[in-house]
């Protein structure tokens, strides 16, 4: 089986929604079912067949999440040495070389990844240039228009 990576706030965050839907979307869904059903004549019966993909989509959803769980594994950079080196979970710095604009990412699981928030997945093509770098080294990630160079600023453990 292969281990997913993921923070302890990602894991976090799936607990909750694994919990928000099976003790508060499931048996919602559930009840939808069975007042559509009161209503007679299933085949036509527009509720019922919009509350039932519903319950698929839950029932699915909740697979997933459980799966996601049980191949977990739980990455505190907290509570790794500080090396400079960029792994999972650190949260980088980076100077643009050709426009001098500086962000922050923050390295993260799959299901956690949120550009918004800065938070990039370990598997997109940003993090997987800068992963074993260090502060000081300068990386090309390739894009669709070729490659873009930054400088590693700092790499916090947060």
């Amino acid at each position: 089986m292969n281990r997913v990576p993921m923070t302890p706030a990602g894991e976090a965050h799936l607990r909750k929604e694994l919990e928000e839907l099976k003790n508060v979307e499931r048996p919602q869904v559930i009840e939808a079912i069975a007042e559509a059903r009161e209503h007679g004549d299933l085949k036509e019966n527009a509720e019922y067949h919009a509350a039932r993909e519903r319950q698929g989509f839950i029932e699915g959803r909740i697979q997933d999440i459980e799966s996601k769980l049980s191949a977990a594994q739980v990455i505190d950079v907290t509570k790794i040495a500080y090396t400079g080196r960029v792994i999972f979970g650190v949260t980088v710095d980076l100077l643009h070389l050709d426009t001098d604009n500086q962000v922050k990412y923050q390295i993260v699981g799959e299901d956690e990844a949120d550009f918004d928030q800065g938070k990039i997945s370990v598997s997109s093509p940003i993090a997987r240039a800068l992963i074993g770098k260090e502060e000081g080294d300068v990386v090309v990630v390739q894009t669709p228009r070729g490659g873009v160079e930054y400088e590693i600023l700092t790499v916090a453990h947060l």
